[in-house]
Order: structure tokens, then C-alpha cells, then sequence
């Protein structure tokens, strides 16, 4: 019967931090730059390296669950929790340099989350979800970056919610709060749903022909 392997959580954990520290310094890049196309492709850089060295990002594995048993969703939840981990250090070691002045556009990009609903946070997390299955898989279908970027552009300049990079801008801010903490749990859900959509329609049984 298959079960939780908690001798391999500290590597599983250890990735995840580092998946989330890489996409601190993803929005970091975004952050940084005038103009938001290149800030979103350059964004990439962090689910790039997530790909390229196997590390852990909750976002990336989420859409894998429709074909995975149960105890998968235990890896995921130490995943997630690495991933916060490693976003708030992240956050923790740029406000203490000479670029911190990027905490001002994190509050900025956080007020508007916090303005916004929950019904609309979850439906822009669907989406994010979605193209993030599409760029992940289809890079480990055929090992072209472009599609990488392609999809992680694509959900930022359409404003959709990922909830590994809104832990960061959540730490980057020093805007966390019970109403923040439930945004990321209702984004975490929308990526969630969002990424498992073709999964799950691709085990649609196909009926046959009379």
C-alpha cells in the first residue's frame, strides 16, 4: 500500500524552499524593471531554474495530482509550506539591501489584492493554474524554455493570481494579516483547480463506437 515517505520530506522540503527563493528573485526582477513585458518574461528566470534542477514549486506539481494517490497531497502541503519559507526569506534578505526601495510596488501590488474579493482572486488563480500546467508539462514534454515563458508572461500581464510569487510580495510588503494569509490559502485553491483541468479531462473515458 502506498504511504507518506517522510524520510525523503527534508529533501522534498529543502527543494521547496529553494523553489521559492528562486521565485523571490523572479519577482524581484519584475519588481525591478520599468517595463512590464520584460519584467514578466524575465520573471521566467525563476520557474526556469525550478525546471531545469528539479526543485519544488507548488505550482508546478499541483496538476499532477488527478494521476497520483492520496499521500500526494501530503507532499504538496510540504511542498507549499517550503515554498512559503523560502519566499519570506527571500523577501527578508532583499529589504536588507540597497534595492529594498522594491518593497513600495510590492505594497502597491498587494493593496490591490487585498482590495479585491475572493470569488474574483479564485477565478484569476484558475487561470494562473492552467498556464502553469501548460508551460510545465509542456516543457518536460519537450525541453523548450520558450513555452516557459511564454506562459509565466502570459498570467502576469493578464493580472492572474500564483500564490508561491503573492507570498512574496505578501512578505516583501510586511503586509501579511488573517485577510492575506486567506487570500493565499483561496489563490492556492484557484491554482489548484486551474491546474488540474486537462488532467482531468483527459481521463474523460472515450465511449465507443456502436
Amino acid at each position: 500500500m502506498d504511504k507518506v515517505n517522510f524520510k525523503k520530506q527534508p529533501q522534498a522540503f529543502a527543494l521547496a524552499v529553494l523553489a521559492g527563493i528562486t521565485i523571490g528573485i523572479g519577482g524581484t526582477v519584475y519588481l525591478s524593471l520599468e517595463n512590464k513585458i520584460a519584467g514578466a518574461l524575465m520573471f521566467t528566470v525563476g520557474l526556469y531554474a525550478i525546471c531545469c534542477h528539479g526543485l519544488n514549486l507548488y505550482t508546478g506539481k499541483a496538476g499532477y495530482m488527478a494521476s497520483q494517490p492520496v499521500y500526494y497531497l501530503a507532499d504538496l502541503l510540504v511542498i507549499w509550506a517550503g515554498n512559503l519559507a523560502g519566499t519570506y526569506l527571500a523577501a527578508a534578505a532583499i529589504k536588507q539591501t540597497r534595492i529594498s526601495g522594491i518593497c513600495e510596488k510590492a505594497e502597491a501590488l498587494c493593496a490591490a489584492k487585498l482590495d479585491d474579493n475572493m470569488p474574483s482572486l479564485f477565478l484569476l488563480a484558475v487561470f494562473c493554474g492552467l498556464l502553469m500546467f501548460v508551460a510545465v508539462d509542456g516543457y518536460k514534454s519537450v525541453h523548450n524554455p520558450v513555452i516557459l515563458f511564454m506562459g509565466v508572461a502570459s498570467f502576469i500581464l493578464c493580472g492572474f493570481e500564483h500564490c508561491i510569487a503573492d507570498m512574496f510580495y505578501f512578505s516583501l510588503a510586511g503586509m501579511w494579516s488573517g485577510k492575506a494569509f486567506l487570500s493565499i490559502l483561496v489563490i492556492t485553491a484557484g491554482n489548484s483547480a486551474g491546474s488540474i483541468l486537462i488532467p482531468l479531462a483527459k481521463k474523460i473515458p472515450i465511449g465507443e463506437s456502436v
